[in-house]
Protein backbone atom coordinates (compact mmCIF):
# COMPACT_ATOMS: atom_id res chain seq x y z
CA UNK A 1 0.00 0.00 0.00
CA UNK A 2 1.41 3.38 -1.01
CA UNK A 3 1.31 5.84 1.85
CA UNK A 4 1.36 9.49 0.82
CA UNK A 5 3.20 11.96 3.00
CA UNK A 6 3.75 15.54 1.98
CA UNK A 7 7.28 16.90 1.66
CA UNK A 8 6.49 19.42 4.40
CA UNK A 9 5.74 16.58 6.83
CA UNK A 10 8.82 14.65 5.77
CA UNK A 11 11.02 17.67 6.43
CA UNK A 12 9.21 18.31 9.71
CA UNK A 13 9.57 14.79 11.06
CA UNK A 14 13.17 14.41 9.87
CA UNK A 15 14.24 17.66 11.57
CA UNK A 16 12.15 16.91 14.65
CA UNK A 17 13.56 13.44 15.24
CA UNK A 18 17.11 14.61 14.50
CA UNK A 19 16.87 17.42 17.07
CA UNK A 20 15.08 15.13 19.53
CA UNK A 21 17.72 12.42 19.13
CA UNK A 22 20.55 14.87 19.79
CA UNK A 23 18.89 16.57 22.77
CA UNK A 24 17.76 13.21 24.17
CA UNK A 25 21.26 11.74 23.90
CA UNK A 26 22.76 14.78 25.61
CA UNK A 27 20.06 14.63 28.32
CA UNK A 28 20.64 10.93 28.98
CA UNK A 29 24.37 11.54 29.18
CA UNK A 30 24.07 14.36 31.72
CA UNK A 31 21.35 12.49 33.67
CA UNK A 32 23.53 9.38 33.92
CA UNK A 33 26.54 11.49 34.90
CA UNK A 34 24.52 13.30 37.56
CA UNK A 35 23.22 10.03 39.03
CA UNK A 36 26.71 8.54 39.08
CA UNK A 37 28.11 11.71 40.67
CA UNK A 38 25.34 11.67 43.29
CA UNK A 39 26.06 8.06 44.21
CA UNK A 40 29.81 8.76 44.31
CA UNK A 41 29.27 11.79 46.56
CA UNK A 42 26.97 9.84 48.89
CA UNK A 43 29.43 6.97 49.15
CA UNK A 44 32.33 9.35 49.75
CA UNK A 45 30.32 11.19 52.43
CA UNK A 46 29.39 7.93 54.16
CA UNK A 47 32.98 6.68 54.13
CA UNK A 48 34.26 10.00 55.43
CA UNK A 49 31.66 10.08 58.22
CA UNK A 50 32.37 6.47 59.16
CA UNK A 51 36.11 7.20 59.25
CA UNK A 52 35.53 10.20 61.53
CA UNK A 53 33.41 8.12 63.93
CA UNK A 54 35.88 5.23 63.88
CA UNK A 55 38.62 7.28 65.55
CA UNK A 56 36.26 8.26 68.40
CA UNK A 57 35.85 4.68 69.66
CA UNK A 58 38.71 2.51 70.89
CA UNK A 59 38.14 -1.12 69.90
CA UNK A 60 40.06 -2.41 72.95
CA UNK A 61 37.23 -1.30 75.25
CA UNK A 62 34.78 -3.53 73.34
CA UNK A 63 36.47 -6.91 73.71
CA UNK A 64 34.46 -7.75 76.84
CA UNK A 65 31.08 -7.06 75.10
CA UNK A 66 30.17 -10.39 73.54
CA UNK A 67 26.60 -11.34 74.56
CA UNK A 68 23.30 -9.61 75.27
CA UNK A 69 24.01 -9.92 78.98
CA UNK A 70 26.82 -7.38 78.58
CA UNK A 71 24.46 -4.44 77.94
CA UNK A 72 24.88 -3.37 81.56
CA UNK A 73 28.63 -3.02 81.26
CA UNK A 74 29.92 0.57 81.51
CA UNK A 75 31.87 0.15 78.26
CA UNK A 76 28.68 -0.78 76.40
CA UNK A 77 26.63 2.06 77.91
CA UNK A 78 29.37 4.61 77.19
CA UNK A 79 29.72 3.50 73.57
CA UNK A 80 25.92 3.45 73.07
CA UNK A 81 25.63 7.05 74.31
CA UNK A 82 28.34 8.16 71.92
CA UNK A 83 26.69 6.51 68.93
CA UNK A 84 23.25 7.93 69.72
CA UNK A 85 24.71 11.41 70.26
CA UNK A 86 26.53 11.21 66.94
CA UNK A 87 23.39 10.00 65.17
CA UNK A 88 21.45 13.06 66.34
CA UNK A 89 24.05 15.41 64.83
CA UNK A 90 23.21 14.24 61.28
CA UNK A 91 19.57 13.88 60.28
CA UNK A 92 20.52 11.85 57.20
CA UNK A 93 21.93 9.02 59.36
CA UNK A 94 19.34 6.45 60.45
CA UNK A 95 21.56 4.13 62.52
CA UNK A 96 25.13 3.80 63.77
CA UNK A 97 26.44 0.46 64.94
CA UNK A 98 29.63 -1.43 65.72
CA UNK A 99 30.27 -4.97 64.48
CA UNK A 100 32.84 -7.64 65.26
CA UNK A 101 34.16 -10.15 62.74
CA UNK A 102 34.98 -13.70 63.85
CA UNK A 103 36.19 -15.71 60.90
CA UNK A 104 33.48 -15.55 58.24
CA UNK A 105 30.77 -14.55 60.74
CA UNK A 106 29.82 -11.00 61.72
CA UNK A 107 28.19 -10.03 65.05
CA UNK A 108 26.67 -6.84 66.43
CA UNK A 109 28.48 -5.23 69.36
CA UNK A 110 26.64 -1.91 69.84
CA UNK A 111 23.57 -0.64 67.90
CA UNK A 112 22.28 2.95 68.27
CA UNK A 113 18.69 1.86 67.45
CA UNK A 114 16.42 2.87 70.34
CA UNK A 115 13.43 0.80 69.19
CA UNK A 116 12.43 -2.71 70.20
CA UNK A 117 14.21 -4.01 67.12
CA UNK A 118 17.64 -2.97 68.46
CA UNK A 119 20.43 -5.48 67.66
CA UNK A 120 21.90 -6.58 70.99
CA UNK A 121 25.52 -7.73 71.47
CA UNK A 122 26.26 -11.16 70.06
CA UNK A 123 23.48 -11.08 67.46
CA UNK A 124 24.79 -12.40 64.15
CA UNK A 125 24.27 -10.34 61.00
CA UNK A 126 23.39 -12.83 58.25
CA UNK A 127 23.49 -10.52 55.23
CA UNK A 128 27.12 -9.62 54.59
CA UNK A 129 27.67 -7.55 51.40
CA UNK A 130 31.19 -7.36 50.03
CA UNK A 131 31.51 -3.71 51.01
CA UNK A 132 30.72 -4.53 54.66
CA UNK A 133 33.49 -7.14 54.86
CA UNK A 134 35.86 -4.68 53.20
CA UNK A 135 34.97 -2.15 55.92
CA UNK A 136 36.89 -4.20 58.54
CA UNK A 137 40.08 -3.32 56.66
CA UNK A 138 39.49 0.09 55.04
CA UNK A 139 36.69 2.66 54.67
CA UNK A 140 34.06 1.50 52.19
CA UNK A 141 30.43 2.09 51.25
CA UNK A 142 27.60 0.19 49.54
CA UNK A 143 27.43 0.62 45.77
CA UNK A 144 23.65 0.17 45.84
CA UNK A 145 20.81 0.30 48.33
CA UNK A 146 20.76 -2.80 50.58
CA UNK A 147 17.61 -4.18 52.22
CA UNK A 148 17.55 -6.15 55.50
CA UNK A 149 15.10 -6.63 58.39
CA UNK A 150 15.66 -3.04 59.59
CA UNK A 151 14.75 -1.52 56.18
CA UNK A 152 16.49 -0.29 53.03
CA UNK A 153 19.70 1.71 53.43
CA UNK A 154 22.85 2.95 51.79
CA UNK A 155 25.63 2.23 54.30
CA UNK A 156 29.21 3.32 54.93
CA UNK A 157 31.84 1.43 56.95
CA UNK A 158 35.27 2.06 58.53
CA UNK A 159 37.57 -0.05 60.75
CA UNK A 160 37.77 0.99 64.43
CA UNK A 161 40.93 2.36 65.96
CA UNK A 162 43.03 -0.41 67.47
CA UNK A 163 40.57 -2.96 66.07
CA UNK A 164 43.12 -5.10 64.28
CA UNK A 165 40.66 -5.75 61.44
CA UNK A 166 38.06 -7.25 63.82
CA UNK A 167 35.84 -4.21 64.44
CA UNK A 168 34.07 -1.71 62.21
CA UNK A 169 31.61 1.13 62.65
CA UNK A 170 28.70 1.35 60.22
CA UNK A 171 26.39 4.23 59.28
CA UNK A 172 23.02 3.65 57.58
CA UNK A 173 21.44 6.35 55.42
CA UNK A 174 17.76 5.72 54.79
CA UNK A 175 16.87 4.81 51.23
CA UNK A 176 14.15 7.49 51.33
CA UNK A 177 16.85 10.16 51.54
CA UNK A 178 18.78 8.61 48.64
CA UNK A 179 15.68 8.22 46.50
CA UNK A 180 14.62 11.80 47.31
CA UNK A 181 17.94 13.11 45.98
CA UNK A 182 17.56 10.90 42.91
CA UNK A 183 14.04 12.24 42.30
CA UNK A 184 15.41 15.77 42.44
CA UNK A 185 17.91 14.90 39.72
CA UNK A 186 15.19 13.24 37.62
CA UNK A 187 12.99 16.31 37.97
CA UNK A 188 15.92 18.52 36.98
CA UNK A 189 16.43 16.32 33.89
CA UNK A 190 12.74 16.25 32.86
CA UNK A 191 12.33 20.05 32.68
CA UNK A 192 15.14 20.63 30.12
CA UNK A 193 13.92 17.62 28.13
CA UNK A 194 10.40 19.05 27.88
CA UNK A 195 11.92 22.38 26.88
CA UNK A 196 14.05 20.73 24.19
CA UNK A 197 10.97 18.87 22.94
CA UNK A 198 9.11 22.16 22.55
CA UNK A 199 12.07 23.79 20.81
CA UNK A 200 12.37 20.76 18.50
CA UNK A 201 8.72 21.21 17.49
CA UNK A 202 9.17 24.93 16.87
CA UNK A 203 12.43 24.69 14.93
CA UNK A 204 11.20 21.69 12.92
CA UNK A 205 8.11 23.63 11.89
CA UNK A 206 10.16 26.69 10.94
CA UNK A 207 12.70 24.67 8.95
CA UNK A 208 10.07 22.60 7.14
CA UNK A 209 8.11 25.75 6.19
CA UNK A 210 11.28 27.43 4.97
CA UNK A 211 12.20 24.47 2.77
CA UNK A 212 8.76 23.75 1.34
CA UNK A 213 7.44 27.27 0.70
CA UNK A 214 9.65 27.80 -2.40
CA UNK A 215 8.62 24.38 -3.72
CA UNK A 216 4.92 25.18 -3.30
CA UNK A 217 5.40 28.49 -5.10
CA UNK A 218 7.19 26.71 -7.96
CA UNK A 219 4.33 24.19 -8.21
CA UNK A 220 1.81 27.01 -8.38
CA UNK A 221 3.91 28.74 -11.05
CA UNK A 222 4.10 25.53 -13.10
CA UNK A 223 0.31 25.30 -13.04
CA UNK A 224 0.11 28.92 -14.22
CA UNK A 225 2.43 28.10 -17.13
CA UNK A 226 0.30 25.05 -17.97
CA UNK A 227 -2.72 27.38 -18.04
CA UNK A 228 -0.93 29.73 -20.46
CA UNK A 229 0.04 32.51 -18.04
CA UNK A 230 3.72 32.99 -18.84
CA UNK A 231 4.17 36.52 -17.52
CA UNK A 232 4.12 35.64 -13.79
CA UNK A 233 7.30 35.27 -11.73
CA UNK A 234 8.29 33.58 -8.47
CA UNK A 235 9.35 36.42 -6.19
CA UNK A 236 10.99 34.99 -3.08
CA UNK A 237 14.54 34.81 -1.68
CA UNK A 238 15.77 31.95 0.49
CA UNK A 239 19.52 32.73 0.49
CA UNK A 240 20.38 29.16 -0.44
CA UNK A 241 20.32 26.82 -3.47
CA UNK A 242 16.62 27.54 -3.99
CA UNK A 243 17.57 31.05 -5.15
CA UNK A 244 19.41 29.54 -8.11
CA UNK A 245 16.49 27.25 -8.91
CA UNK A 246 13.99 30.12 -8.69
CA UNK A 247 16.15 32.33 -10.89
CA UNK A 248 16.52 29.57 -13.49
CA UNK A 249 12.77 28.98 -13.35
CA UNK A 250 11.99 32.68 -13.92
CA UNK A 251 14.44 32.81 -16.84
CA UNK A 252 12.81 29.73 -18.35
CA UNK A 253 9.40 31.38 -17.97
CA UNK A 254 10.65 34.53 -19.72
CA UNK A 255 12.12 32.47 -22.54
CA UNK A 256 8.85 30.60 -22.95
CA UNK A 257 6.94 33.88 -23.10
CA UNK A 258 9.37 35.26 -25.68
CA UNK A 259 9.17 32.05 -27.69
CA UNK A 260 5.37 32.13 -27.65
CA UNK A 261 5.31 35.75 -28.79
CA UNK A 262 7.83 34.95 -31.45
CA UNK A 263 5.69 32.05 -32.67
CA UNK A 264 2.60 34.23 -32.76
CA UNK A 265 4.39 36.89 -34.76
CA UNK A 266 5.80 34.24 -37.02
CA UNK A 267 2.37 32.76 -37.60
CA UNK A 268 0.97 36.19 -38.42
CA UNK A 269 3.81 36.74 -40.86
CA UNK A 270 3.14 33.41 -42.52
CA UNK A 271 -0.53 34.23 -42.81
CA UNK A 272 0.30 37.56 -44.40
CA UNK A 273 2.75 35.92 -46.75
CA UNK A 274 0.15 33.33 -47.71
CA UNK A 275 -2.37 36.00 -48.58
CA UNK A 276 0.19 37.92 -50.60
CA UNK A 277 1.29 34.76 -52.40
CA UNK A 278 -2.21 34.26 -53.75
CA UNK A 279 -2.00 37.65 -55.42
CA UNK A 280 1.67 37.92 -56.33
CA UNK A 281 3.07 34.42 -56.69
CA UNK A 282 5.63 35.34 -59.26
CA UNK A 283 6.80 38.48 -57.49
CA UNK A 284 7.39 36.72 -54.21
CA UNK A 285 9.04 33.54 -55.41
CA UNK A 286 12.49 34.72 -54.43
CA UNK A 287 11.18 35.93 -51.09
CA UNK A 288 9.58 32.53 -50.47
CA UNK A 289 12.87 30.81 -51.25
CA UNK A 290 14.63 33.05 -48.80
CA UNK A 291 12.01 32.36 -46.17
CA UNK A 292 12.33 28.64 -46.86
CA UNK A 293 16.07 28.90 -46.36
CA UNK A 294 15.48 30.73 -43.09
CA UNK A 295 13.10 28.02 -42.04
CA UNK A 296 15.63 25.31 -42.84
CA UNK A 297 18.30 27.14 -40.86
CA UNK A 298 15.96 27.61 -37.91
CA UNK A 299 14.98 23.94 -38.00
CA UNK A 300 18.65 23.01 -38.12
CA UNK A 301 19.32 25.25 -35.12
CA UNK A 302 16.42 23.74 -33.25
CA UNK A 303 17.59 20.21 -34.07
CA UNK A 304 21.01 21.06 -32.76
CA UNK A 305 19.42 22.52 -29.63
CA UNK A 306 17.32 19.38 -29.21
CA UNK A 307 20.45 17.23 -29.61
CA UNK A 308 22.22 19.37 -27.02
CA UNK A 309 19.28 18.99 -24.64
CA UNK A 310 19.25 15.24 -25.20
CA UNK A 311 22.96 15.07 -24.46
CA UNK A 312 22.50 17.21 -21.34
CA UNK A 313 19.75 14.85 -20.18
CA UNK A 314 22.24 11.96 -20.34
CA UNK A 315 25.20 13.77 -18.72
CA UNK A 316 25.89 14.67 -15.10
CA UNK A 317 26.09 18.46 -14.97
CA UNK A 318 28.97 18.54 -12.48
CA UNK A 319 31.34 15.79 -13.65
CA UNK A 320 30.44 15.51 -17.35
CA UNK A 321 30.08 11.72 -17.17
CA UNK A 322 26.93 9.63 -17.64
CA UNK A 323 24.09 10.32 -15.23
CA UNK A 324 21.77 7.74 -13.71
CA UNK A 325 19.33 7.80 -16.62
CA UNK A 326 22.05 7.20 -19.23
CA UNK A 327 23.70 4.31 -17.37
CA UNK A 328 20.28 2.73 -16.82
CA UNK A 329 19.70 2.67 -20.58
CA UNK A 330 23.06 0.97 -21.07
CA UNK A 331 22.20 -1.60 -18.41
CA UNK A 332 18.92 -2.44 -20.15
CA UNK A 333 20.77 -2.81 -23.46
CA UNK A 334 23.47 -5.11 -22.01
CA UNK A 335 20.87 -7.30 -20.31
CA UNK A 336 19.32 -7.85 -23.76
CA UNK A 337 22.79 -8.76 -25.12
CA UNK A 338 23.33 -11.15 -22.22
CA UNK A 339 20.03 -12.93 -22.78
CA UNK A 340 20.57 -13.17 -26.54
CA UNK A 341 24.31 -13.92 -26.79
CA UNK A 342 25.32 -14.71 -23.17
CA UNK A 343 27.66 -11.70 -23.22
CA UNK A 344 28.79 -11.14 -19.61
CA UNK A 345 29.07 -7.78 -17.89
CA UNK A 346 30.05 -6.63 -14.40
CA UNK A 347 29.07 -3.64 -12.24
CA UNK A 348 31.38 -1.67 -9.93
CA UNK A 349 29.75 0.49 -7.23
CA UNK A 350 32.35 3.05 -6.04
CA UNK A 351 31.90 5.31 -3.00
CA UNK A 352 34.42 7.90 -1.76
CA UNK A 353 35.55 7.26 1.83
CA UNK A 354 35.08 10.01 4.44
CA UNK A 355 33.79 12.47 1.84
CA UNK A 356 31.57 14.36 4.29
CA UNK A 357 34.55 15.62 6.36
CA UNK A 358 36.04 17.02 3.10
CA UNK A 359 32.88 19.08 2.56
CA UNK A 360 32.75 20.11 6.22
CA UNK A 361 36.45 21.10 6.36
CA UNK A 362 37.11 22.63 2.94
CA UNK A 363 33.62 23.57 1.76
CA UNK A 364 31.30 22.24 -0.95
CA UNK A 365 33.27 23.98 -3.72
CA UNK A 366 36.34 21.86 -2.91
CA UNK A 367 34.05 18.83 -2.55
CA UNK A 368 32.72 19.43 -6.09
CA UNK A 369 36.30 19.67 -7.41
CA UNK A 370 37.12 16.35 -5.74
CA UNK A 371 34.08 14.75 -7.44
CA UNK A 372 35.12 16.12 -10.85
CA UNK A 373 38.72 14.92 -10.48
CA UNK A 374 37.49 11.53 -9.24
CA UNK A 375 35.36 11.18 -12.38
CA UNK A 376 38.44 12.00 -14.49
CA UNK A 377 40.50 9.33 -12.71
CA UNK A 378 37.72 6.78 -13.16
CA UNK A 379 37.58 7.45 -16.91
CA UNK A 380 41.36 7.25 -17.17
CA UNK A 381 41.36 3.90 -15.34
CA UNK A 382 38.68 2.33 -17.57
CA UNK A 383 38.64 1.08 -21.14
CA UNK A 384 37.01 2.98 -23.99
CA UNK A 385 34.20 0.42 -24.05
CA UNK A 386 33.41 0.87 -20.33
CA UNK A 387 30.67 3.20 -19.07
CA UNK A 388 31.39 5.48 -16.09
CA UNK A 389 28.45 7.25 -14.41
CA UNK A 390 27.70 9.29 -11.34
CA UNK A 391 25.06 7.36 -9.43
CA UNK A 392 24.43 10.04 -6.81
CA UNK A 393 26.32 12.13 -4.24
CA UNK A 394 29.83 10.64 -3.98
CA UNK A 395 28.75 7.29 -5.53
CA UNK A 396 29.84 6.21 -9.03
CA UNK A 397 28.52 3.21 -10.98
CA UNK A 398 30.76 1.63 -13.66
CA UNK A 399 29.52 -0.85 -16.30
CA UNK A 400 32.20 -3.21 -17.64
CA UNK A 401 30.94 -4.95 -20.84
CA UNK A 402 32.36 -8.34 -21.83
CA UNK A 403 33.82 -8.72 -18.33
CA UNK A 404 33.33 -11.54 -15.81
CA UNK A 405 33.64 -11.23 -12.03
CA UNK A 406 37.42 -11.94 -12.04
CA UNK A 407 38.04 -9.26 -14.64
CA UNK A 408 35.86 -6.88 -12.66
CA UNK A 409 37.95 -7.48 -9.53
CA UNK A 410 41.16 -6.69 -11.45
CA UNK A 411 39.66 -3.48 -12.86
CA UNK A 412 38.33 -2.45 -9.44
CA UNK A 413 41.72 -2.91 -7.77
CA UNK A 414 43.33 -0.84 -10.53
CA UNK A 415 40.84 1.97 -9.88
CA UNK A 416 41.29 1.76 -6.10
CA UNK A 417 45.08 2.01 -6.38
CA UNK A 418 44.97 4.94 -8.82
CA UNK A 419 42.71 7.01 -6.57
CA UNK A 420 44.42 6.19 -3.24
CA UNK A 421 48.00 6.52 -4.53
CA UNK A 422 47.54 9.81 -6.41
CA UNK A 423 46.54 12.64 -4.01
CA UNK A 424 44.30 15.41 -5.30
CA UNK A 425 46.11 18.73 -5.70
CA UNK A 426 43.59 21.49 -4.91
CA UNK A 427 44.56 25.09 -4.12
CA UNK A 428 48.16 24.06 -3.28
CA UNK A 429 46.82 21.36 -0.97
CA UNK A 430 47.14 17.63 -1.34
CA UNK A 431 44.07 15.65 -0.35
CA UNK A 432 44.37 11.88 -0.02
CA UNK A 433 41.05 10.34 -1.01
CA UNK A 434 40.28 6.64 -0.94
CA UNK A 435 37.41 4.65 -2.40
CA UNK A 436 35.48 1.53 -1.42
CA UNK A 437 34.30 -0.62 -4.36
CA UNK A 438 31.66 -3.31 -4.52
CA UNK A 439 31.60 -5.80 -7.45
CA UNK A 440 28.64 -7.77 -8.84
CA UNK A 441 28.38 -9.75 -12.08
CA UNK A 442 25.04 -10.07 -13.85
CA UNK A 443 23.55 -13.57 -13.93
CA UNK A 444 20.42 -14.90 -15.57
CA UNK A 445 17.20 -14.04 -13.78
CA UNK A 446 18.42 -10.91 -12.05
CA UNK A 447 16.79 -7.54 -12.55
CA UNK A 448 18.79 -4.34 -12.93
CA UNK A 449 17.81 -3.33 -9.39
CA UNK A 450 18.95 -6.70 -7.99
CA UNK A 451 22.36 -6.49 -9.68
CA UNK A 452 22.88 -2.90 -8.50
CA UNK A 453 21.83 -3.86 -4.94
CA UNK A 454 24.39 -6.69 -4.94
CA UNK A 455 27.14 -4.28 -5.98
CA UNK A 456 25.92 -1.77 -3.38
CA UNK A 457 25.91 -4.43 -0.62
CA UNK A 458 29.44 -5.46 -1.57
CA UNK A 459 30.52 -1.82 -1.43
CA UNK A 460 29.13 -1.50 2.13
CA UNK A 461 30.94 -4.72 3.01
CA UNK A 462 34.17 -3.03 1.89
CA UNK A 463 33.25 -0.06 4.10
CA UNK A 464 32.71 -2.32 7.12
CA UNK A 465 36.02 -4.12 6.51
CA UNK A 466 37.96 -0.87 6.84
CA UNK A 467 37.36 1.16 3.61
CA UNK A 468 39.89 1.66 0.76
CA UNK A 469 39.29 -1.87 -0.45
CA UNK A 470 37.43 -4.01 -2.97
CA UNK A 471 34.69 -6.48 -2.05
CA UNK A 472 32.98 -9.03 -4.33
CA UNK A 473 29.28 -9.76 -3.92
CA UNK A 474 28.65 -13.11 -2.27
CA UNK A 475 25.09 -13.43 -3.67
Amino acid sequence: MNFYMSLRRKFFFSHFFAILLISGSVGVYFYTSAMNNLMSQLRASLMKSAAMVSVMVDARSLDEITTRKDVELPAYQDCLRKLRALRKTNRDIAYLYIMRREGERVFFVVDSDDSTNQALPGREYEKKPKELLEGFVRPSADKKITTDEWGSFLSGYAPLKNGGGKYLVGLDMRSDEVRFKMRQIRLAAVIPFVGSLFLALVFSRILSDRQTTPIQMLISRCRSIAAGRLDEKVDIRTNDEFDGLIQAFNIMSERLAESREHNRNYQRSLEQIKNELEIRVQERTSELNELNNQLVQEIDVRKKAENSLAEAARTDSLTGIFNRRAIWEQLEYHIVLFRRYQTPFTLLMCDLDHFKPVNDTYGHDIGDIVLVKTAEKLRESCRNQDFVSRWGGEEFLILLPNTDIQGGAIAAEKIRQKISEQPFEINDQKLVITVSIGIAAYVEGLSIDDCIKQADSAMYQAKREGRNRVAVSSD
